[in-house]
């Protein structure tokens, strides 16, 4: 392992670190953070919402895209996506013996939607935990409705505009496939690996390891701790994992369920807090895939991806270096860590 010696000091130079989880690199250039330009600053125009918005096609009552109406619903409420991205119906081999170059793998599978709760004007920072309880049963359920035909599912939240979402009403996805999709593959050889050589789960020793240290936990409980990760990429980037070993989110007992929804009400209140404003970001689940294999080296865990940067209307872009070599921040994951401790 590197020594870094007073004058190049990993919180002052340029350095890269690894991200254990899926063997990819991130640059760090804190130095940057001195630089007289900011980004791009954009009005921020606020819009007020009520709680039933006549023209949204996920509150209770409206009429979707497809003609289909929605019941009006007093809780969750889940329906297959209107314009799916996999479908039920795909079956065959893939054509292995084609061209190397030009190959292709038949995916069959189902996408749906979960709305939160029936109030248009909620997102999960404003919730009350008792509903948030509600959303986690939920995910629980569909995961062991789909993973009962399918290798994988993902379930995910998109939030605000500048993360895809034209929808502002809260709600998430599940897409469940009958493939392991990148990220996941890599991060089931990591972990399979590291057990293989540590005799313990990567992220149940990361976890430890984290709170003993202190300088990356945002916050935590007795079941969860959320860190901005030591390799993260986004500048306010966060990690959700278990302190206790949890191969799949349907394993979760009736601790970790109050604590989850608690820690989960906490961590988006404070991303909201820290530019005043609804804070956008992806976040989904990772656990181990569906089926009865070899998967006591997954722990289950949550990634938080938000862009913004610098204010409620400056963003992080991937371009240019990030896209064609390796991605780069200049915050560092300890400062980000600082800040949301400190909202």
């Amino acid at each position: 392992m590197r020594v870094f010696a007073m004058e190049n000091d990993p919180m002052e130079h340029p350095h890269r670190r690894l991200n254990p989880l899926t063997g990819d690199w991130v640059l760090v250039s804190p130095h940057r953070m001195r630089r007289p330009w900011q980004g791009r600053n954009e009005p921020l125009v606020a819009t007020a919402r009520g709680s039933h918005d006549p023209d949204c096609y996920l509150c209770p009552g409206n009429v979707r895209a497809n003609g289909s109406v929605n019941p009006r619903y007093e809780s969750t409420f889940v329906f297959e996506n209107d314009f799916s991205a996999l479908l039920p119906t795909a079956s065959g081999e893939g054509d292995g013996g084609a061209h190397p170059l030009f190959r292709m793998d038949p995916v069959s599978g189902e996408c749906r939607v979960i709305c939160f709760s029936p109030r248009h004007d909620l997102t999960m920072a404003t919730m009350d935990v008792a509903a948030i309880d509600g959303v986690i049963d939920t995910w629980i359920a569909q995961s062991l409705e789909l993973g009962a035909r399918y290798r994988w599912v993902q379930i995910f939240e998109n939030k605000g505009e500048l993360m895809g979402c034209s929808n502002p009403h809260p709600h998430g996805q599940i897409w469940a496939s009958d493939r392991l999709p990148n990220e996941v593959q890599k991060e089931d050889r990591r972990q399979r690996r590291y057990l293989e050589e540590n005799g313990v789960s990567l992220l149940v020793d990361y976890a430890l390891e984290e709170l003993r240290r202190e300088e990356r936990v945002v916050v935590s409980n007795l079941e969860w701790v959320v860190v901005v990760p030591y390799w993260a990429v986004w500048p306010f980037e966060t990690l959700l994992v278990p302190r206790r070993p949890l191969g799949r989110i349907d394993g979760l007992d009736v601790s970790q369920r109050g604590a989850l929804a608690e820690i989960l009400r906490d961590l988006t209140g404070r991303y909201d807090r820290l530019f005043e404003t609804p804070f956008p970001y992806s976040m989904g689940w990772h656990g181990a895939p569906m089926g009865d294999g070899d998967y006591g080296h997954w722990q289950l865990h949550a990634h938080f991806y938000p862009p913004l940067l610098r204010s409620a209307t400056v963003r992080k872009f991937m371009v240019g270096y990030e896209l064609l070599g390796e991605p780069q921040r200049d915050l560092t994951p300890e400062a980000a860590a600082a800040r949301l401790r400190l909202v």
